[in-house]
């Protein structure tokens, strides 16, 4: 009786745990649809870490970076790491032409982000079901021209679909939208920081 006790202990502790990441982060990508930003791509040298392009501007990378480091997490220094260290396993050579990393640009490709949370997130099926994806997950697409894209699933529910709805910027600034079977999926991930991590494992 009181494994069984112990057990509802720990999984009631680690879906909190969950469920703090999935409401912090989601939060944190919707907030992004109240800033006015201008879809714009250019190569920009910023600083390190905790580097960013000038806040009214950005592209679909930027959604996720500006999400995760508001709950606490910087993807340019854990991308830059990890491709310091782990260079051929990223395509920056093949897709750009790039011999070294470059902390400036590689976290804000979706390729690149794309191999990381291969390398340090959870790969998860890619389903024509909205109930697969759960809130907190990151999508990636394919879109017309063969250009990558990424946004975020949140807990919100489209009144038409019943699909979770999307925080992306595909070129009119951050919106929370209804489209995550417009484009082919071409990825399905999820990453929790390290923070949640550690804070289940101390419990």
């Amino acid at each position: 009786m009181l494994r069984v006790f112990a057990i509802v202990i720990l999984l009631s502790s680690q879906n909190a745990f969950a469920l703090n990441f999935e409401s912090e982060f989601v939060r944190s990508a919707i907030e992004r649809t109240r800033f006015d930003v201008q879809y714009d791509g250019s190569y920009f040298a910023i600083g390190y870490p905790n580097g960013d392009v000038p806040t009214n501007i950005g592209v679909c990378t930027d959604v996720i970076i500006r999400s995760y480091r508001k709950i606490g997490t910087d993807l340019q220094k854990l991308v830059h790491e990890d491709i310091a260290a782990n260079f051929s396993t990223y395509p920056s050579k093949r897709i750009w032409g790039l011999s070294k990393p470059d902390k400036n640009i590689d976290h804000r490709r979706v390729p690149n982000l794309q191999s990381f949370l291969k390398r340090h997130g959870d790969v998860l099926p890619i389903s024509n079901k909205a109930m697969d994806y759960r809130s907190g997950d990151l999508v990636t697409w394919l879109l017309p021209g063969n250009l990558p894209h990424i946004g975020i699933v949140t807990d919100r529910l489209s009144e038409q679909s019943g699909a979770p709805l999307i925080v992306h910027n595909i070129g009119n600034g951050p919106q929370l939208e209804d489209m995550i079977f417009d484009y082919k999926i071409t990825g399905h991930y999820r990453f929790v920081p390290q923070k949640y991590n550690k804070l289940r494992d101390m419990d």
